[in-house]
């Protein structure tokens, strides 16, 4: 067990305290909710920061930190689908989660056939990440309706936007090795 495994287990230690800091009725519950966020997102960066610095890539951390990572957002964009009560956010949160269930299906079976350099992480993704987390951060901070919260639905949009298009970027990339097994 080294640091950027034990920051990628944090990671996922702190999804029932965003659960439970976002049911509190408390004031600062949501702005706190919004903290853990942040401080996940960031451990999100810093643990494979930290593996390639000291070169203390595992198995372990390459298969648990994008799981970590489906984890938190996919909770988060649950819990916002709940407090927005609203399509035009369920919409975008539902692309996100279910183009990261789709991709993690196919590097999982690309794996299999040892092609997963085939989908491997791109730029658009790396931005589409970005713009994911920046947006459920604001999204949890700030109450619907505020200026900051319709900005960061607008942002999250646009990270809906590019996981579209990163996935149709994986699917083609996978696409012969798909349909040779068909």
């Amino acid at each position: 067990m080294n640091i950027p495994n034990l920051l990628t287990l944090a990671r996922i230690a702190f999804i029932p305290l965003l659960v439970v800091l976002f049911y509190l009725p408390f004031a600062w519950s949501m702005p706190l909710a919004a903290a853990f966020f942040a401080l996940a997102s960031v451990t999100d960066w810093l643990d494979g920061y930290l593996a390639r610095r000291w070169d203390q890539s595992t198995p372990f951390g390459a298969f648990l930190d994008p799981v970590a990572d489906k984890l938190m957002v996919a909770v988060a964009l649950a819990l916002l689908i709940e407090r927005y009560e609203a399509i035009w956010l369920t919409l975008p949160a539902l692309v996100i989660i279910g183009r990261e269930i789709v991709i993690s299906a196919l590097r999982e079976w690309m794996a299999e056939m040892g092609k997963r350099g085939q989908v491997a992480v791109s730029w658009i993704g790396k931005v589409k990440t970005t713009l994911q987390m920046v947006s459920i951060l604001l999204l949890l901070a700030f109450a619907p309706g505020t200026p900051i919260a319709i900005l960061a639905v607008l942002t999250l949009y646009a990270a809906a936007v590019l996981t579209l298009w990163s996935m149709i970027l994986y699917l083609r990339a996978a696409w012969p090795h798909l349909s040779d097994s068909m």
